[in-house]
């Protein structure tokens, strides 16, 4: 379930984007008065998503809109098939159109190919994270559509959980002073943040479980046989996750580690918009 305040205002944001100071096309034929119809077709197979996001669009522009779902997020879809009627003012119609069709092309794409990576992940421990590489002010969307499509969400933003990464820690001066510094800091703050450190070899790993006050350890640009290595020193101490340069191909590789979870900023960064269309209904 999406934030209402948060969705309300991208909502508020891409219509402005996209109507501006109005709709002429729609303006200069169409009647204010008039209602009608509308279909949201399937035109590609894959796994659904964005369909609460449709929703609040069309009931944004117009709060009467009577919104008919005809199958749910995290639906496997089917060309031909539909999946969702729409009734409102036309001019509801024609100006929620555009916004709607890109928010769920790019979610069903997101989580059609999330779903291919959670798929190869059935029978092992391990689960898919997203990351930070979304497309700016479409991140919330963007992450949701992993969640439909079974992945789980890293941190929104560099808010809500401190992750340590080499640049912080080449900054700083290392694993140790960068640790202690950064829950000095949360102390002063009264922030209930989790640490995610990252490492780059095995020596950091045993540093990174040395300083203590970490909640999981990044094992980044780690061989499988380097991460089984590490998960032997870690011993379940701590959270760990697997991240850097793994595909689909080599998911299971990192799977059979034992690791708890394998970041892919692939299911957003290379995830292809699926087919859909809305279309008119005619009596």
């Amino acid at each position: 379930m999406l934030d209402e305040t948060a969705l309300n205002a991208f909502i508020r944001s891409a219509l402005a984007e996209d109507i501006g100071n109005g709709d002429h096309s729609t303006l200069a034929c169409i009647p204010p008065t008039a209602k009608g119809k509308a279909l949201l077709k399937i035109k590609e197979n894959g796994i659904l998503a964005g369909m609460e996001v449709a929703e609040a669009i069309f009931k944004w522009l117009d709060m009467y809109a009577v919104f008919k779902p005809l199958k749910k997020d995290g639906d496997a879809m089917v060309a031909g098939e539909a999946a969702f009627e729409i009734e409102a003012a036309v001019h509801t119609l024609l100006m929620g159109e555009r916004l709607v069709l890109n928010c769920m092309q790019r979610m069903s794409g997101i989580a059609t190919l999330t779903r291919q990576y959670v798929d190869r992940l059935q029978g092992y421990h391990t689960r898919i994270l997203d990351t930070r590489k979304t497309t700016p002010n479409f991140r919330m969307l963007e992450k949701e559509a992993v969640r439909i499509g079974g992945g789980v969400n890293h941190r929104m933003g560099l808010y809500d959980m401190v992750m340590l990464k080499d640049n912080h820690i080449d900054f700083v001066g290392g694993i140790t002073a960068a640790v202690n510094k950064t829950v000095d800091y949360l102390a002063e703050k009264k922030l209930p943040l989790k640490i995610e450190v990252e490492t780059r070899n095995l020596d950091d790993v045993k540093e990174a479980l040395a300083v203590g006050h970490v909640d999981r350890i990044m094992l980044d640009n780690f061989t499988p046989e380097q991460i089984t290595a590490a998960m032997a020193i870690i011993n379940g101490k701590v959270e760990t996750e697997a991240s850097g340069g793994i595909t689909i191909d080599t998911l299971q590789d990192y799977a059979k580690t034992g690791v708890d979870f394998i970041s892919v900023g692939a299911i957003i960064h290379h995830a292809v918009s699926l087919d859909l269309s809305l279309k008119a209904i005619i009596p």
